[in-house]
């Protein structure tokens, strides 16, 4: 630990879990996936699956290495079973439902009762308070509320913790300065590419960052880089906490970085996490990178057993400074459905990123468009250049050009062609970003 680890006073909501001993901790989650496999079997979809998998009661799970005797469920899975077919408690005990859509139209929904309820804010708040926040922090919540988990996920784990929280929602980024220095909002939840243009905006606006009194940032439903990371703590200042959650295991408090910053523990007293070659599905060694998988120990209205999440993580194998035990992931790399296929190379957008936005001399904005040009792909990278870039002499820009498209040629061995756009040029997304216009005709 060095002298800058021993300075930080960490803080835990539930110490006694938190660091509970490792076997221990899996003797308790050995307990509630028992009891998550009892509440399967009351779904319809489940109730079919797991008994032709030979898994008839809860007892026929004798130790934690009996999980893989469960098929994986998909998104697929989720939709063939629209509306109830992953509901286990009768219709008047769920009080709430969130939902995703797709591309199908056919939503994955998620049931909840008082209890999971009640659970998930345990964690949001668990996460909350790991990243150093105390009930003198002021949340704001610059993330959408309603059917997607974000709004409401965080906003109950943070009045769970004892914070003040301004639900503000997403976009209306002037009203969000206004409530920042109203109310003094110390700690803000959003995306990454929000907090970017919130940056942006800022200059534009003339908005002091003396103004204002934010602090920390829970940055988190998109994939991000470290060096996006980086650049969004030296411009505004603040620090930046990495989380991970997915609709289908609750959304936000599925894992969270604490303020080691060094990876993002993984609540495994609620949930239970394997990594799998997605190719094979079999585990991978520890430390190596694969597909997640994830068991829900924590929800009983629709538990969710041995989810294909399609991200692609691995879990650290060191201890982590802060003395928790339960696992770290690391930063998601991208997503198994995610990849591009560029003229037969793997594409993540995630390695896009790490070039454009490791360089100074780039703006907050990017995007990936992908075109036909006769029987071969042609990658287009669109680039924002800082606000200070455009000058009258095209050599600085002709420069920048080159050296954003060798560094990527080297990275991803596919040549791109570099666009440069003026600061605030590109489309800004309130939500998620959307960053990949895939252009190619469908049927080629």
């Amino acid at each position: 630990m060095t002298e800058a680890d021993k300075s930080i006073q960490f803080q835990y909501r539930s110490p006694e879990i938190e660091k509970m001993p490792r076997n221990e901790l899996e003797a308790l989650q050995l307990s509630k996936l028992k009891t998550a496999v009892g509440w399967a079997l009351r779904t319809p979809h489940y109730g079919r699956v797991l008994p032709a998998a030979g898994i008839k009661s809860p007892d026929d799970i004798r130790s934690l290495a009996d999980i893989r005797k469960i098929p994986f469920t998909t998104k697929e899975d989720l939709r063939k079973g629209f509306p109830y077919g992953f509901v286990s408690v009768p219709l008047e005990d769920v009080v709430r439902l969130h939902a995703s859509s797709g591309t199908t139209g056919t939503p994955t929904t998620i049931y909840y009762n008082s209890a999971d309820l009640k659970r998930w804010a345990d964690y949001m708040a668990r996460c909350i308070t790991g990243a150093g926040c105390t009930k003198s922090d002021v949340l704001q919540n610059m993330i959408s509320y309603g059917l997607f988990t974000g709004g409401l996920g965080m906003h109950s784990g943070g009045e769970e913790a004892g914070l003040m929280v301004i639900p503000s929602a997403a976009g209306n980024t002037s009203r969000q300065f206004k409530l920042m220095q109203d109310y003094g909002t110390t700690v803000v939840h959003s995306t990454p590419s929000f907090l970017l243009h919130v940056e942006a905006k800022m200059r534009e606006e003339g908005v002091s960052r003396d103004s204002i009194k934010l602090k920390k940032a829970f940055a988190g439903a998109e994939p991000y880089s470290e060096d996006t990371r980086r650049r969004i703590e030296k411009l505004l200042q603040i620090d930046v906490y990495n989380s991970y959650g997915i609709s289908e295991m609750n959304g936000p408090g599925v894992a969270f970085e604490c303020q080691a910053k060094d990876g993002m523990h993984l609540w495994e007293d609620g949930y239970i996490g394997e990594i799998v070659d997605p190719k094979t599905m079999e585990p991978v060694k520890d430390g190596e990178t694969g597909e997640l998988i994830l068991t829900c120990l924590c929800r009983e209205a629709t538990p969710i057993l041995r989810y294909r999440t399609r991200d692609l993580t691995g879990f650290y194998t060191e201890p982590c400074k802060c003395g928790r035990t339960h696992r770290r992931l690391r930063r998601m790399t991208g997503r198994t459905d995610d990849m591009l296929i560029i003229n037969g190379v793997n594409v993540f957008p995630t390695q896009i990123e790490e070039v454009v936005m490791g360089m100074k001399e780039v703006g907050n904005n990017y995007l990936i468009v992908l075109e036909k040009e006769g029987v071969l792909d042609r990658l287009i990278v669109k680039v924002e250049v800082g606000p200070d870039i455009f000058v009258d002499d095209s050599r600085p820009m002709n420069a920048l050009k080159e050296k954003i498209r060798k560094t990527l040629q080297t990275t991803i061995t596919v040549n791109p062609r570099v666009e440069l756009h003026e600061s605030g040029s590109l489309p800004i997304s309130e939500g998620k970003a959307k960053r990949v216009q895939d252009n190619r005709p469908k049927d080629i």
